[in-house]
């Protein structure tokens, strides 16, 4: 039986970071991967995140299961952070459970919709290559509008047609900020328009808010996501920590559900331990328990913020060496100075990038998406005038 299943593609990303490992050039620069890169471009271990971990190992007193729900100190230290200090909670209205990553987040809160009726998921593109991947492995039709102008700006006609065009049964899949893989993101007057929009349409709003705190700064992120929040009855939201906690290999995510009535949210919850207890039934623990030590330690979260401080300040730092070098061959880096996050997209063919790669020794997706971390201040100009002569 097995001989039936078929080859399958290999991912583009893992397939970049094997040639650029195996490139022998001492000036190659990696721009495919996404994680943060510190200007020696090393990813470390934040030191909240070690100072945390010595505590746990000391008090840890057990190994046991959690259950599909995981680490619920974690999902609800993070709340303040995610919905405001005020009233996390909306009144009871909203709860949630731990997920392994972001991508569990997504996928889970892609399948509560699909139990809950949702049949369309609307979303614009381009998106995170995963987004299209889950919706379809879910069985769900995926409608798609223009997330971006070609001017570098968020297509606004777009996504308030889209929002009039769904149904009271489709679903919509918004970035809450640091769009990947435009780094376009929606200004709060835009979400103010959405969060209207919506209200009035009735379509359920899924916010994916994987990069909070690396835009421009954590309260400042979750506009978009609040003013929403604000104005529906019902929504769904997918968390990571993965980047603003850098815990990529730990996976710790987090979904939640908010409903119109408080006393609807236990029973919600259950369908999302069942659909969890069915794909990974516990989540991991070590990472989530980390960001919970934190999120309980004042001096820890002064810590944390003080290094996701200077994260955010270095990728505004190189954002704005790429907005202040203008018009380079072919390609105008300015909108680059006024994006956010950790990536954008450098408008390429597939045969200049591919040129990049071989003449420049500069790896990037095929799609022009790069990771802003991955440039240096020492690196930033042989970016540029790479792109320069491939687009000459």
């Amino acid at each position: 039986m097995l001989n039936n299943l078929q080859q399958q593609p290999a991912d583009a990303l893992l397939a970049l970071i094997k040639l650029h490992n195996e490139d022998p050039r001492a000036d190659k620069i990696d721009l495919g991967v996404g994680v943060y890169r510190t200007g020696d471009g090393a990813t470390p271990v934040f030191a909240a995140i070690k100072q945390a971990e010595h505590k746990l190992h000391e008090t840890q007193a057990s190994k046991a299961y959690l259950g599909p729900e995981g680490d619920m100190g974690f999902v609800h230290a993070l709340m303040p952070w995610i919905f405001g200090k005020q009233d996390p909670s909306m009144g009871g209205r909203i709860d949630g459970m731990q997920t392994p990553g972001g991508t569990g987040a997504v996928r889970l809160a892609l399948a509560l919709a699909k139990r809950a009726g949702v049949k369309r998921i609307w979303m614009g593109t381009p998106s995170w290559p995963n987004h299209a991947q889950i919706v379809a492995d879910l069985g769900l039709e995926l409608k798609t509008f223009a997330h971006s102008t070609a001017d570098g700006v968020a297509n606004m006609d777009a996504v308030l047609g889209a929002i009039a065009e769904a149904a009271a049964d489709d679903a919509i899949l918004l970035h809450g900020c640091c769009h990947n893989p435009t780094g376009i993101d929606y200004s709060n007057a835009d979400w103010d328009q959405i969060a209207a929009a919506i209200k009035t349409s009735g379509v359920l709003p899924l916010i994916d808010l994987a990069y909070q705190g690396l835009g421009y700064g954590m309260e400042e992120d979750a506009y978009g996501l609040r003013r929403v929040l604000g104005e529906v009855p019902e929504a769904l939201v997918a968390y990571s920590c993965d980047k603003n906690f850098g815990l990529y290999r730990d996976r710790v995510g987090a979904v939640y559900v908010m409903m119109s009535d408080a006393a609807q949210v236990n029973a919600a919850l259950s369908n999302g331990h069942a659909l969890a207890r069915a794909a990974w039934s516990m989540p991991p623990d070590h990472g989530a328990a980390a960001v919970r030590i934190i999120l309980e330690d004042e001096a820890l979260v002064k810590t944390w913020q003080d290094e996701l401080d200077q994260m955010r300040e270095r990728m505004l730092q190189v954002r704005a060496r790429l907005g202040g070098a203008g018009k380079q061959g072919g390609v105008d880096f300015t909108p680059m100075g006024s994006q956010s996050g950790l990536f954008s997209i450098v408008p390429l063919t597939p045969e200049q990038v591919l040129a990049m790669r071989e003449k420049h020794g500069v790896y990037m997706a095929g799609s022009g998406r790069i990771n802003v971390a991955g440039l240096t201040m020492n690196n930033i100009d042989q970016f540029i005038a790479a792109v320069a002569d491939v687009t000459a």
